[in-house]
Formats: structure tokens, sequence, C-alpha cells
């Protein structure tokens, strides 16, 4: 193990996030009057949020339960799927991209709307991973997930955290200094992967499956140890002996909490590294083969095939958002 790799932690779960890589896209601050209503189209492959920092409003998206938002509230959505913001269930709400904004940036508006009533400071964002294996993260998530501003004086530290973020966003929307959308930027990223920590510690089902998996100290070891080195010569063997389990005791186990057998993990990890580099890099499909430790290009191809579904020269042309599921990490 590397002593000078910052990411080498007892934190499985944090370097998967990490290995996923993840980007923002676009950031609206948005300056509300009521009555004010926004439609925000779909965004297949994104992740929407929305940070309050004054007023308040109601998020719906079809097929969940609406959830008025507050300041300090922070409100993610994984599935990039349309929704509606609005003052009042009974306002009409226009789509969002059909209203001026004054852009600061390409990559970053200001939206001001309404009818100049109460006030409400909203920053909406999209951010993507850019990682294929991230699709099978974000399968696993909710419709919605809320991090709720604290109703109690005492707060957890990790709360306390998010919500000293929030506030830092919010002064930097309120008064866009120099570098101001830079902060912005970066602190709406690390609240994405914050919140979807949250879920993952307080609901159920963020403790099963490929995510559950992550949390058992010895799995979420041998796990670690591929996502970081998918080259390295992995067998069952060794893996077990990282995860200080006899061979047959670690199997069992990692097939019952991951839902596959080890070895066809490793081949499907592989493969989604090979996508992603497929994706971004323009190296020889042959280069590409030996960086992920096979013998031999045919070999390469063969197992890419084989778990992918087309060729790697087809991968390497098709659009990101056409790409086949490489694995679908199981979710219980």
């Amino acid at each position: 193990m590397r002593g000078d790799d910052p990411w080498v932690t007892p934190d499985p779960l944090g370097e998967a996030l990490h290995v996923l890589r993840m980007s923002g896209t676009f950031y609206v601050r948005s300056e509300l009057t009521a009555p004010w209503g926004l439609t925000l189209p779909p965004d297949p492959g994104s992740l929407w949020f929305h940070v309050v920092n004054a007023g308040g409003g109601w998020l719906e998206i079809d097929g969940a339960e609406s959830r008025y938002l507050r300041p300090g509230d922070f409100a993610l959505l994984p599935h990039g799927q349309g929704h509606r913001l609005r003052s009042d269930p009974e306002v009409y709400a226009p789509r969002v991209e059909t209203l001026p904004h004054h852009y600061a940036s390409d990559r970053y508006a200001v939206l001001r709307h309404g009818g100049g009533g109460a006030a409400t400071s909203v920053v909406c964002g999209t951010v993507r991973f850019g990682h294929p294996a991230a699709r099978n993260l974000v399968a696993l998530l909710p419709k919605i997930i809320v991090v709720e501003a604290p109703a109690t004086p005492v707060v957890p530290p990790d709360v306390e955290w998010m919500q000293s973020t929030l506030r830092l966003i919010a002064a930097e929307a309120t008064a866009l200094h120099p570098g101001g959308e830079a902060v912005i930027i970066r602190l709406s990223d690390i609240l994405v992967i914050q919140a979807i920590r949250a879920w993952i510690a307080r609901d159920p089902a963020g403790q099963t499956g490929w995510l559950g998996a992550l949390h058992d100290p010895r799995i979420g070891r041998a796990m670690s140890l591929v996502h970081r080195d998918p080259a390295g010569p992995w067998s069952v063997a060794t893996l077990a002996r990282a995860a200080a389990m006899s061979r047959s005791a670690f199997a069992a186990r990692f097939t019952q909490l991951v839902g596959e057998p080890v070895m066809r993990y490793v081949t499907r990890w592989r493969m989604h590294v090979a996508l992603d580099w497929l994706q971004q890099d323009d190296a020889s499909v042959a280069a590409l083969a030996a960086r992920l430790g096979y013998d031999s290009e045919a070999a390469f191809s063969r197992a890419f095939k084989r778990t992918v579904g087309m060729s790697p020269g087809a991968a390497r042309r098709s659009p990101p958002d056409t790409l086949p599921e490489p694995v679908r990490l199981a979710t219980a």
C-alpha cells in the first residue's frame, strides 16, 4: 500500500465515490419573488440539486411526494428527472429555459423571475459522474434526497459541516465576488457527495448490496484494492489475504454481500475502467489492454465483448449515454 497516496484511506465508500469522478455542468442562482414557478426539464445522466438560501418553495416530481424546502435545505434529484419548483402548488410554472437569464459564464447564470412578492433565493445545478460505473450507484438512489436544516440547537458535526457549507454558498451567491463562481461550483460538488453519504448512513437501502459491501470492513477493503488498482494481479487468494480471511470464507462472503463471485466482479470493474479510458483516452486498444494487465489485445477484446456486449472499437465510437451497462451492482 502506498504511503504517499492521499486516497488510501479506511473509507472504501469515500474511495469509490472519488473513483467515480464528479463534475458540475451548469449552475443557476435563482432570485425569485412570489408568486413564482419553474419547470426544470429532464437531464438524463445528470443529478439535479437545489440549495435554498432564503425563502422557500415546493419541490414536485412525478411519482414522489412533494416536499416544501426551507432555508438551509439541500435537495438532490439523482436521476435527472424533470420537476417543478414553485411558491405555491397552484402557481403556473413555465419551463426554466424559456425565461431570460444573465450568463456570468458558460457554466453559471443568474435568473430573476416572479410577481414581486416575498423573495426566495435558490442555487440550482446539474452535475455528472465521469465514470461509467456511476450509473450503477445512481440506480440505487431514491428519486429525491433531502438534507434538511437542523431543527434543534444541538447539531451533529457532519450536519453542521453541511450547514456551514450551505451558508458559504449563500454568501457567495448573494455577492458574487471574483472567484465566487468557482467557489460555488466546488462546494456544490462536495455537497452532492455529502448528501449521498447522508442517505447511505440513514436509509436501510444504503446498507445492502454493493453499498453495504463497501461498508463491510473486510470485503470493503478488498473492493477498494480492486477499485484503486484494477490492473493488479488479483485472485481470490490474494484478495482473501488482504481481507485477512480464509479463501473459502472470503469467496462466500463476497458473493453474499456483492451479489456475484469475486473474480467476476474484478473483470466487470476492469471493463468499467476500460469503458472510461476508451471514451477519454486516445491510446490504442493494445495499450489499454496492457494497462489493465492483459497479456494480449485479443484476450482483452474477448473479455470486453463478453462483458459489455460490443467490441472496444465500437464502444469508443459510441456516445457515452448510449453505452451499455457492463455491470449492474446488486441492490440486495
